[in-house]
Protein backbone atom coordinates (compact mmCIF):
# COMPACT_ATOMS: atom_id res chain seq x y z
CA UNK A 1 0.00 0.00 0.00
CA UNK A 2 2.86 2.48 0.56
CA UNK A 3 3.67 2.53 -3.23
CA UNK A 4 -0.13 3.10 -3.96
CA UNK A 5 -0.11 7.12 -5.26
CA UNK A 6 -3.44 8.37 -5.32
CA UNK A 7 -4.77 11.72 -7.88
CA UNK A 8 -7.88 13.68 -8.05
CA UNK A 9 -9.95 11.27 -9.04
CA UNK A 10 -9.48 8.49 -6.54
CA UNK A 11 -10.35 10.81 -3.70
CA UNK A 12 -13.12 12.04 -5.38
CA UNK A 13 -13.95 8.69 -5.67
CA UNK A 14 -13.25 8.13 -1.83
CA UNK A 15 -14.84 11.29 -0.66
CA UNK A 16 -18.32 9.98 -3.03
CA UNK A 17 -18.16 6.74 -1.33
CA UNK A 18 -17.96 8.00 1.92
CA UNK A 19 -21.05 10.30 1.48
CA UNK A 20 -22.98 7.14 -0.41
CA UNK A 21 -21.37 3.90 -0.83
CA UNK A 22 -24.95 2.46 -2.14
CA UNK A 23 -24.47 4.34 -5.39
CA UNK A 24 -24.41 2.65 -8.35
CA UNK A 25 -21.27 1.90 -10.34
CA UNK A 26 -22.71 4.36 -13.11
CA UNK A 27 -23.73 6.83 -11.36
CA UNK A 28 -20.46 6.94 -9.02
CA UNK A 29 -18.73 7.41 -12.37
CA UNK A 30 -21.00 10.11 -13.96
CA UNK A 31 -20.15 11.49 -10.64
CA UNK A 32 -16.45 11.82 -11.29
CA UNK A 33 -16.36 12.10 -15.01
CA UNK A 34 -14.72 8.71 -16.05
CA UNK A 35 -16.14 5.71 -17.74
CA UNK A 36 -18.02 2.75 -15.85
CA UNK A 37 -15.14 0.38 -16.42
CA UNK A 38 -12.54 2.67 -15.23
CA UNK A 39 -14.78 3.46 -12.39
CA UNK A 40 -15.03 0.19 -11.39
CA UNK A 41 -11.49 -0.71 -11.20
CA UNK A 42 -9.90 2.08 -9.60
CA UNK A 43 -12.73 1.27 -6.96
CA UNK A 44 -11.58 -2.43 -7.25
CA UNK A 45 -7.57 -0.93 -6.68
CA UNK A 46 -9.22 1.13 -3.77
CA UNK A 47 -10.27 -1.94 -1.83
CA UNK A 48 -7.49 -4.19 -2.91
CA UNK A 49 -5.17 -1.37 -0.90
CA UNK A 50 -6.80 -1.60 1.85
CA UNK A 51 -7.81 2.24 1.77
CA UNK A 52 -11.51 1.15 1.38
CA UNK A 53 -11.86 -1.27 4.74
CA UNK A 54 -15.23 -2.06 4.55
CA UNK A 55 -19.01 -1.04 3.41
CA UNK A 56 -21.53 -0.70 6.56
CA UNK A 57 -25.02 0.93 6.75
CA UNK A 58 -25.58 3.62 9.06
CA UNK A 59 -28.27 3.43 11.33
CA UNK A 60 -30.39 6.89 12.11
CA UNK A 61 -29.99 6.96 15.91
CA UNK A 62 -33.53 8.77 16.32
CA UNK A 63 -35.34 6.77 13.80
CA UNK A 64 -33.92 3.47 16.35
CA UNK A 65 -34.60 5.07 19.16
CA UNK A 66 -37.92 5.30 18.13
CA UNK A 67 -38.42 1.27 18.11
CA UNK A 68 -35.75 0.64 20.93
CA UNK A 69 -35.03 3.88 22.96
CA UNK A 70 -33.09 6.28 22.96
CA UNK A 71 -30.46 4.40 25.10
CA UNK A 72 -27.34 6.38 26.51
CA UNK A 73 -23.89 7.47 25.26
CA UNK A 74 -21.04 7.00 27.45
CA UNK A 75 -17.59 8.59 26.80
CA UNK A 76 -15.13 6.85 29.28
CA UNK A 77 -11.66 7.46 30.44
CA UNK A 78 -9.80 4.31 31.95
CA UNK A 79 -6.85 4.37 33.90
CA UNK A 80 -4.48 1.34 34.60
CA UNK A 81 -2.34 0.93 37.84
CA UNK A 82 0.29 -0.89 35.36
CA UNK A 83 0.82 0.05 31.56
CA UNK A 84 3.23 -2.02 30.52
CA UNK A 85 2.31 -3.71 26.96
CA UNK A 86 0.82 -6.98 27.91
CA UNK A 87 -1.61 -5.17 30.66
CA UNK A 88 -2.21 -2.45 27.89
CA UNK A 89 -3.65 -5.25 25.04
CA UNK A 90 -5.41 -7.12 27.77
CA UNK A 91 -7.37 -4.42 28.48
CA UNK A 92 -8.00 -3.57 24.96
CA UNK A 93 -8.71 -6.98 23.79
CA UNK A 94 -11.34 -7.62 26.53
CA UNK A 95 -13.00 -4.07 25.96
CA UNK A 96 -13.14 -5.03 22.02
CA UNK A 97 -14.96 -8.18 22.84
CA UNK A 98 -17.80 -5.58 24.16
CA UNK A 99 -20.84 -4.80 22.21
CA UNK A 100 -21.17 -1.71 24.04
CA UNK A 101 -17.85 -0.71 23.28
CA UNK A 102 -18.38 0.94 19.88
CA UNK A 103 -14.92 3.00 19.74
CA UNK A 104 -11.94 2.34 21.96
CA UNK A 105 -8.90 4.14 22.02
CA UNK A 106 -5.28 4.07 23.85
CA UNK A 107 -4.70 7.50 24.50
CA UNK A 108 -1.30 9.31 25.91
CA UNK A 109 -1.35 11.30 28.40
CA UNK A 110 -4.08 11.54 31.12
CA UNK A 111 -5.93 8.25 30.96
CA UNK A 112 -4.67 4.98 29.51
CA UNK A 113 -8.14 4.62 27.70
CA UNK A 114 -10.61 6.49 26.03
CA UNK A 115 -13.88 4.38 25.26
CA UNK A 116 -17.05 5.57 23.41
CA UNK A 117 -20.11 3.42 24.38
CA UNK A 118 -23.93 2.81 23.61
CA UNK A 119 -25.81 1.32 25.87
CA UNK A 120 -30.00 0.50 25.99
CA UNK A 121 -30.30 1.65 29.61
CA UNK A 122 -28.38 2.54 33.04
CA UNK A 123 -28.32 -1.06 34.10
CA UNK A 124 -26.67 -2.03 30.52
CA UNK A 125 -24.18 0.07 31.76
CA UNK A 126 -23.80 -1.08 35.13
CA UNK A 127 -23.27 -4.65 34.07
CA UNK A 128 -21.05 -3.43 30.95
CA UNK A 129 -18.91 -1.78 33.78
CA UNK A 130 -18.94 -4.84 36.20
CA UNK A 131 -17.65 -6.98 33.11
CA UNK A 132 -15.14 -4.45 32.25
CA UNK A 133 -14.11 -1.89 34.57
CA UNK A 134 -14.27 -3.99 38.19
CA UNK A 135 -13.90 -7.60 37.26
CA UNK A 136 -10.27 -6.19 36.09
CA UNK A 137 -8.03 -5.65 38.99
CA UNK A 138 -5.63 -3.61 37.06
CA UNK A 139 -8.03 -1.13 36.95
CA UNK A 140 -7.44 2.04 38.83
CA UNK A 141 -9.62 4.66 37.82
CA UNK A 142 -13.03 5.12 36.00
CA UNK A 143 -14.68 8.52 34.94
CA UNK A 144 -17.65 8.07 32.61
CA UNK A 145 -19.37 10.97 30.83
CA UNK A 146 -23.30 10.65 29.84
CA UNK A 147 -24.14 12.65 26.51
CA UNK A 148 -27.22 14.71 27.03
CA UNK A 149 -26.62 15.86 23.57
CA UNK A 150 -25.01 14.58 19.89
CA UNK A 151 -23.99 18.19 18.32
CA UNK A 152 -22.39 16.41 15.76
CA UNK A 153 -21.47 12.88 14.15
CA UNK A 154 -19.72 12.15 10.80
CA UNK A 155 -17.79 8.96 9.57
CA UNK A 156 -16.39 10.26 6.90
CA UNK A 157 -12.51 11.27 6.76
CA UNK A 158 -11.03 14.69 5.12
CA UNK A 159 -9.85 14.35 1.90
CA UNK A 160 -7.35 16.15 -0.18
CA UNK A 161 -9.50 16.70 -3.06
CA UNK A 162 -8.12 18.71 -5.73
CA UNK A 163 -10.42 19.18 -7.78
CA UNK A 164 -14.27 19.98 -7.75
CA UNK A 165 -15.96 16.41 -8.92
Amino acid sequence: MNDLSLDSIDFALLDQLQADASRSNQALADIAGISPATCLRRVKRLVESGLIARQVALLDTDRVASVLGHGISVIVEVSLDRQDTERLDAFEAQAATQAQVQQCYRVSPGPDFILIVRCHDMPDYDALARRLFHADTNVRNVKAFFSVKRSKFVTALPLPLQTTV
